[in-house]
């Protein structure tokens, strides 16, 4: 199987060549109106944003100290999710101009609607899209339980532990039912660690407003039993949801090495993978399956991404750049084998999934 230096080496001169192809395609995409903001569309997701959390708050209310309260619950974690990727689109300058507009509303979106952190959020956001999937720089391949590259394995102590370690695709999905907890646990660490962090009091006051205020408004309204089961469903099915939805975009595909350096456009096409699907699947997933658009153009608005994509994939098949997209669950089964063989040992994974995926390669 070819080696990761072998396979992105680049000739002298590459770099500037790489450079220019992007621009080209920068001009493109601009000269289309596709990096113009959307002010209806945001507009009526800020005004909706609030108005639909406040109906579920007082439906909430309404219902009463019943079992029938986890309906409620599960509605409410896709309600967060959807707020939390509005949020994303604003803390990637791609509701306003002015970036003080998009910072307020993400922190007013993010800390006190759902409960996260923007500062947390904007530092390891910011580091991921700088160097998507490279060893030592990207903080989405350094996870704390699952591993996913080879270089982050380690040597299991006892048969159990290997066999676990072996398997750990399997347990990739259920854990992200934990994750929901982690990122509000993170948000609130983030701000009470001393260190440079912009708007603290205000990020420090919107989120003990929401997470004491939610705990509060569910042990009154609950008994101590189902309020706890309450608060399991809500989180689990919020982890999960922002993790699936995030999950597919990277996980995969190639692993960058520390001392290998791409231009920008292969860089942050060759590590994203698209997903194929419907508006529907558009709006499930925040604009988030249209990864490779993003990624190149992180402050287009969400509904141009759509719109891009057949121009960015024709102008990557033209200047020879993989451009990988797939279906949803198909876009599962690749990451459970990857982790799977990330877990096994296999050193030489770089180009495992472009070889697995090369059926699923398209321009379109």
């Amino acid at each position: 199987m070819t080696t990761v230096r072998s396979t992105v080496h680049r000739p002298e001169g590459a770099g500037h060549r790489g450079a220019s192809e992007f621009t080209e395609l920068a001009k493109l995409i601009r000269g289309g109106g596709l990096l113009r903001r959307r002010y209806g569309y945001y507009w009526t997701k800020l005004i909706a944003a609030p108005v639909v959390l406040g109906v579920c708050v007082v439906a909430f209310i309404l219902i009463g100290d019943t079992w029938w309260q986890m309906f409620t619950a599960a509605v409410l974690a896709v309600v967060f999710t959807q707020i939390a990727f509005l949020g994303h689109d604003a803390a990637h300058r791609q509701i306003f101009v002015s970036g003080r507009w998009n910072d307020w509303i993400s922190i007013v979106l993010g800390d006190l609607l759902v409960g996260m952190s923007y500062g947390w959020w904007q530092h390891k956001h910011t580091r991921h899209h700088a160097n998507p999937n490279r060893i030592g720089s990207d903080p989405d391949i350094e996870l704390p339980v699952i591993a996913v590259a080879a270089e982050t394995v380690y040597v299991p102590r006892n048969r159990a532990a290997g066999w676990l370690r072996a398997h750990q695709g399997l347990f990739f999905f259920p854990i992200l039912l934990f994750e929901g907890l982690s990122l509000h646990a993170s948000s609130v660490r983030r701000v009470v660690t001393p260190g440079h962090l912009d708007r603290r009091w205000a990020e420090i006051g919107f989120l003990s407003i929401r997470v004491v205020g939610y705990l509060v408004l569910v042990f009154l309204v609950l008994s101590p039993g189902v309020a706890a089961a309450f608060l399991a469903v809500q989180l689990g099915l919020f982890g999960f949801y922002m993790g699936v939805s995030f999950a597919p975009n990277h996980k995969g595909m190639p692993v960058v090495p520390r001392d290998v350096s791409l231009d920008f456009l292969r860089r942050q096409v060759m590590m994203s993978r698209n997903i194929r699907g419907s508006r529907l699947l558009d709006a499930a997933m925040g604009g988030l399956n249209y990864q490779i658009e993003h990624h190149l153009f992180p402050s287009m608005p969400r509904p141009h991404l759509r719109k891009a994509a057949p121009t960015i994939a024709a102008y990557c098949r033209e200047h020879g750049v993989p451009y990988t997209q797939t279906g949803l669950f198909a876009s599962y089964a690749i990451v459970v084998r990857y982790i799977n063989r990330v877990g096994l040992g296999e050193r030489d994974v770089f180009t495992c999934p472009l070889v697995e995926q090369r059926s699923h390669l398209t321009s379109s």
